[in-house]
């Protein structure tokens, strides 16, 4: 997906570009570079003292984001509806993820991705041990238990032998929960998309960019079976 950077007026009046939220998204952040203005939390003063000051430079050190300031980037202009963008991502409640999904919503729009629910991954049982040798690849086994059997001698005679008993531990991979976490993490992201894009269709403080009711599929997994 190509954005281009201008929004064009017309008579002077501004032509609304229509976006799907997460082109929106990509727009604000990737193209503008709209800077996260995360609230500081409750036990963090202005000046960033003790604590406050460790989490202030931790913030700043994820995407560049600045929590405490309402700085635009480096010699250049943010389009004012990039920064209504990026504040309505500042908002996102804790029932959707709080901060935390703010700043994954706010990297992979940087980015121009979509979180990885690791498509046509299926759990496979393999052997957690692999061995090679002159005649290729194979399994390899550990002794799990002994087993004491009579075996036929010479003649009539019979004696006892001790053998091991042999297993090959297994795993699967991708393990079930690996699978289960990444469509989670990706469904959690989709539901905050979702409140921002209701967010933004409601507030009606974007002048120049129309955000669509279009949204990336929701559990995508579910139709590629």
């Amino acid at each position: 997906m190509t954005l281009q950077r201008p929004i064009g007026r017309a008579g002077g009046r501004a032509i609304q570009r229509a976006l799907g939220v997460q082109a929106a998204l990509e727009w604000a952040f990737r193209v503008e570079q709209a800077q996260l203005e995360l609230p500081l939390p409750p036990d963090v003063t202005e000046e960033g003292l003790g604590f406050g000051l460790e989490y202030v430079l931790l913030q700043r050190a994820v995407l560049g984001c600045k929590i405490d300031g309402g700085q635009h980037k480096i010699g250049g202009y943010t389009h004012e509806d990039a920064e209504v963008i990026a504040a309505t991502v500042a908002g996102i409640p804790d029932s959707h993820g709080g901060k935390r999904m703010a700043i994954r919503v706010a990297e992979l729009a940087r980015a121009g991705l979509t979180p990885d629910w690791m498509p046509g991954a299926v759990p496979r049982c393999v052997p957690t041990i692999i061995k090679q040798n002159q005649h290729g690849t194979h399994a390899g086994t550990i002794v799990v238990g002994i087993e004491r059997i009579r075996v036929r001698g010479v003649g009539s005679r019979a004696t006892w032998k001790n053998i091991d008993i042999l297993a090959c531990p297994v795993t699967f991979s991708p393990h079930p929960q690996q699978i289960e976490a990444a469509r989670r993490g990706y469904d959690d992201w989709w539901q905050a998309l979702s409140w921002v894009r209701d967010g933004l269709i409601a507030g009606g403080m974007l002048r120049e960019v129309e955000v669509t009711g279009a949204m990336p599929k929701a559990r995508p997994w579910e139709g590629s079976r």
